[in-house]
């Protein structure tokens, strides 16, 4: 996610669905993503209407969801999600994710090896075709360079939200993790535990890498939003789950939620 700020405006409208039809496995553990298809999830692409899947950005092969851009000319800022198509406020999210090939020609220098899972988002159907980014919370994804430096994973970034970070209202846009920096290629577990706006916790491999909690409406880094639906410090206890496409493919798989609103 963007790391320079930009003033904002936009809302968090959270659409309520029927019963959820998804496949439960341990009883509990809801598969979001059927290993066939992505007719349980939403596309919203930068520059084109809600359900526009441009370039097959996302497909579902061999049992993960991909992002490619092999359909892509130059990149065009054409920033997507994939949205799964009901919200939820407390959950555990498990997936496992691994960088692929090289980025896309035309795409921010800031995406390289960088993506992620946004959370607490507002529905993609209020999201305007020209609106960038959803309003939302980011569990970031990045990978190492390879340039001797550390790059951790598991990030929080906030693109139209504020957080509380030991005690204190955090302004940056990105909020490091305490991971390890790991290498392209590799498949990483990554584990995401959210409790409405009260707790949230990532996990990567196992290690719990960051905890912050209070996440509210404000800050930046939207640009494209309905300015009317626009609601500084209004808590963000619910919301759409959605996986990045930056201009870096990704691959994605075994992508599972436990509801724990249920039980608490």
């Amino acid at each position: 996610m963007l790391h320079k700020v930009i003033v904002l405006g936009v809302v968090l409208v959270f659409a309520g669905c029927g019963a959820p039809k998804e496949s439960k496995t341990n009883n509990e553990w809801i598969k979001l993503f059927n290993g066939k298809d992505i007719n349980d999830w939403v596309v919203k692409i930068h520059h084109h209407d809600v359900g526009v899947n441009f370039g097959n950005t996302f497909r579902a092969e061999d049992d993960m969801i991909k992002v490619r851009y092999d359909q892509y000319d130059d990149y065009n800022d054409q920033f997507a999600h994939l949205y799964f198509k009901r919200p939820f406020s407390h959950f555990h999210l498990k997936l496992e994710y691994r960088f692929f090939g090289e980025l896309q020609k035309g795409a921010p220098e800031y995406t390289l090896l960088n993506s992620g899972v946004m959370f607490h988002s507002q529905d993609p159907k209020t999201i305007l075709k020209e609106q960038n980014w959803p309003i939302s919370v980011e569990m970031q994804f990045l990978a190492d360079l390879g340039d001797g430096n550390p790059r951790p994973t598991g990030n929080m970034c906030s693109p139209g939200t504020e957080i509380v970070y030991k005690g204190q209202l955090y302004k940056d846009h990105c909020l490091d993790s305490s991971s390890k920096t790991i290498g392209k290629d590799e498949w990483v577990r990554a584990e995401l535990i959210v409790l409405g706006d009260s707790l949230i916790t990532h996990i990567i491999n196992g290690d719990t890498v960051l905890q912050y909690s209070k996440p509210t409406m404000g800050g930046g880094v939207v640009q494209g939003f309905d300015s009317t639906l626009w609601q500084v410090g209004k808590p963000l206890t619910s919301g759409f789950i959605a996986l990045q496409s930056e201009g870096q493919p990704i691959d994605f798989r075994n992508i599972e939620l436990k509801d724990l609103s249920k039980n608490p």
